[in-house]
């Protein structure tokens, strides 16, 4: 006489649907889409360094110039956290630059290569 067993219980399964929708104040990009951010070097808080990729993937989608680019997230730096932010984007540059404590971001998004930082 052979044994058998029951099958191990499982989850319900649940009917195939739509998913929910997303908020309407998240914006939905595909994973494959989403362009990939690599933070090199930060002495930013968390929030602001949050803030600083959002505005980049704007400025990315708005502005074909790095100069623009550059000029538009400096601008919304210097508004949002006071002056004098200074910004530079660009594929192709190196640096050394004298900043304030907590006002240090130098990042890629793709080969976007973005540094921020507050002097003066």
């Amino acid at each position: 006489m052979t044994a058998t067993t029951a099958p191990a219980a499982s989850a319900p399964a649940t009917a195939p649907g739509p998913p929910a929708p997303a908020p309407s104040s998240a914006r939905h990009i595909p994973a494959s889409r989403q362009p990939r951010v690599v933070v090199k070097s930060a002495d930013m808080p968390d929030d602001m360094q949050r803030k600083a990729i959002e505005l980049a993937l704007v400025a990315l989608d708005r502005f074909e110039l790095e100069r623009d680019m550059a000029q538009y997230l400096k601008k919304e730096f210097d508004a949002r956290f006071q002056p004098s932010w200074h910004c530079i984007v660009g594929r192709h540059f190196g640096s050394y630059v004298t900043h304030e404590g907590a006002g240090f971001l130098y990042f890629y998004i793709e080969k976007i290569a973005i540094l921020l930082f507050r002097s003066g």
